[in-house]
């Protein structure tokens, strides 16, 4: 690593931020929906999408009681980094009283990808990045996450997609780490198709090594980043049903064969599970037996706010069931990063499926 890439005392600060986050028994709430995203969520409860509706959510969730004990660090929404509570207090700074980590969503959402088959695509957003890191950075923001999607096909992903995708997000991960922000580099295999659970296995091992060979030539600091995949799981429509022991079986393998000791975390994406299948995954990911040298915990928005949204409805006089509703899923989940998850949590949507196809943010 060239000597001028990252001097010593922010690599130390990275390093500190990113471990911080992986705290054992703790991990992310993702609530970096786009106002677009957010607007699906609100009209499946019949809430008008405006922007103090999203306000009034996002300050459900940040001010819940004792969210902090299973919650590290939040991702956020441009819109939501820099709103207010009714009190007039920056959510950035309700987080970190809390001692949550502030973070924020920097890609500008994915575009297509000229020539290549079945829609695969790129993602936006390098363009001033260096400059909305540096101003996020100074209101508060530690950590920073983009995405990247890849699809399974009999011809995709197609080599030219892996390296694309890999790339964007190492220039990403090294705009970050110059600006002091933890990169979160996710490069989700997304779960559509008919594909059994080795395809899933084998496509996931390919990203992976085309993702770090990417990092390791950006000279990216690996100690001050985090890896936000996929769970390794068969296609939404295949026909065989396989077992949490199958997924975190094959989960750990992929990232045996892939992930640098030097990563101090992975974040899994919930990727369309229902909340109890995202919870009772990652449990028998960490149960399993053999070498894993990172954090393995989660970085959840769907699977942690399913039965909030149900049991909120929007409503004023809802908002402490909503509330515990974040308390008892943000427990399952932190149970489940250490290997303690005993199952059979309730909540307003637990056992829904949450998947969407092609899904974006």
């Amino acid at each position: 690593m060239p000597a001028e890439y990252l001097p010593l005392e922010k690599r130390k600060e990275l390093a500190s931020i990113a471990k911080r986050i992986v705290t054992p028994g703790k991990g992310i709430l993702a609530a970096d929906e786009s106002t677009g995203t957010m607007g699906k969520r609100l009209a499946a409860i019949n809430v008008e999408n405006n922007e103090d509706n999203r306000r009034q959510y996002r300050q459900l969730l940040f001010s819940t009681e004792g969210v902090e004990n299973n919650i590290s660090g939040v991702i956020l929404y441009h819109e939501t980094f820099y709103q207010k509570d009714d009190s007039g207090k920056r959510f950035v700074d309700v987080l970190k009283e809390k001692g949550i980590i502030a973070g924020i969503k920097v890609d500008l959402g994915v575009v297509p990808l000229a020539g290549c088959e079945n829609g695969e695509g790129t993602t936006q957003g390098l363009d001033g990045l260096s400059e909305r890191c540096a101003e996020y950075k100074k209101n508060g923001a530690d950590f920073a996450k983009w995405r990247c999607v890849l699809k399974i096909s009999d011809t995709t992903p197609s080599y030219i997609a892996m390296k694309e995708n890999a790339n964007v997000l190492a220039r990403y991960a090294s705009i970050c780490q110059q600006n002091g922000l933890v990169p979160i580099v996710e490069p989700e295999v997304l779960p559509d198709g008919t594909h059994d659970l080795a395809r899933a296995q084998e496509v996931t091992e390919q990203v992976l090594s085309f993702q770090y060979k990417a990092l390791m030539e950006h000279h990216i600091f690996l100690e001050g980043t985090l890896l936000k995949p996929n769970m390794v799981t068969a296609g939404h429509s295949c026909t065989t049903k396989f077992t949490a022991h199958d997924n975190a079986y094959a989960t750990v393998k992929a990232l045996q064969r892939t992930v640098p000791a030097a990563v101090p975390g992975i974040t899994f994406l919930s990727g369309g599970q229902s909340e109890e299948d995202a919870s009772i995954n990652l449990d028998a990911i960490n149960k399993f037996e053999g070498k894993k040298p990172w954090a393995l915990t989660f970085s959840y928005g769907r699977a942690l706010q399913a039965s909030v949204l149900k049991a909120w409805a929007g409503k004023k006089e809802n908002i402490k069931a909503g509330q515990a509703e974040l308390q008892k899923r943000a427990k399952a989940n932190g149970d489940a990063s250490i290997g303690k998850y005993a199952g059979g949590v309730a909540g307003a949507a637990t056992g829904e499926s949450l998947y969407v196809a092609n899904h974006s943010y």
